[in-house]
């Protein structure tokens, strides 16, 4: 049987959130979780290269996703950023044996030539969203600039479906999480906190199943259809918690959720 919240008071649930962000924003939660992937490097481009493309798999189970994203790393000699600038058609070509699950070797060489094009004309993917937010200061609409930018290089079709589309109404869960990890910053020392210019307070939810049904249980999403209005919906409620940083209640929904609360 779920468990119910419908009698839970604002002042109870602002505390269940922050006990369970204190439960899960800590070092513990890297290593089952495909940040880890990023975090095995220690440059920013390093990083930037390795997460996007760990971001970009993580549906499903999340042992298997990281397990995936690391060999990902070894099909890119463990040195993602420099593959991604200098690797030769004959590199690019041994990455045709990669698949995980409906993301295979054509999407990956697909998706390292549209990174190549996002360092070539903005010299790195999270200088992208910087320069792009200043200009704009709206997040929404960067994210529909970056998938357009992302696809102005040839590429087969197919890869599209990985990289969801805010124009037609995704979520927008995985690009999200990417952001989050790039742009939230604290004393926790999980998410990097290497996009300064960014502010938190812009960032939207990664909704997924967990966070979108753990949402739900504790009244902050009514919508069913987890779309973008969702993402929009309960990222609005969480900032009534936090204004500034509304985000890092991600680690209380998405934790809470994979952990059976509502059990």
């Amino acid at each position: 049987m779920e468990r119910s919240f419908d009698n839970i008071s604002r002042e109870e649930l602002g505390e269940l959130l922050e006990r369970l962000h204190d439960k899960y924003n800590n070092p513990d939660f890297i290593e089952a979780d495909p940040i880890s992937v990023p975090h095995s490097f220690s440059s920013r481009d390093d990083r930037e290269v390795a997460g996007f493309l760990a971001s970009t798999i993580a549906w499903g189970n999340r042992k298997a996703i990281v397990k995936s994203a690391h060999r990902m790393m070894h099909y890119m000699d463990n040195a993602p950023s420099e593959f991604v600038r200098e690797a030769s058609d004959e590199e690019l070509c041994r990455l045709q044996s990669y698949v995980h699950r409906t993301f295979n070797g054509q999407d990956f060489i697909d998706f390292v030539r549209s990174i190549r094009h996002i360092y070539d004309r903005w010299g790195g993917i999270g200088r992208f969203f910087e320069s792009r937010y200043a200009e704009t200061r709206d997040m929404a609409r960067v994210l529909s600039e970056f998938r357009r930018e992302f696809f102005a290089v040839d590429h087969n079709p197919h890869c599209e479906k990985h990289l969801s589309s805010i124009d037609k109404g995704a979520a927008c869960k995985r690009l999200n999480m990417y952001i989050r990890w790039f742009v939230r910053r604290d004393e926790r020392g999980v998410d990097f906190g290497l996009w300064r210019t960014i502010p938190m307070s812009v960032l939207y939810l990664p909704l997924d199943v967990h966070t979108g049904n753990m949402g739900r249980a504790l009244g902050l999403l009514s919508r069913r259809q987890s779309d973008w209005k969702a993402t929009v919906e309960i990222t609005e409620s969480l900032r009534g918690f936090d204004p500034e940083d509304p985000v890092r209640y991600d680690f209380s929904l998405f934790g809470a959720g994979i952990d059976g609360f509502l059990k």
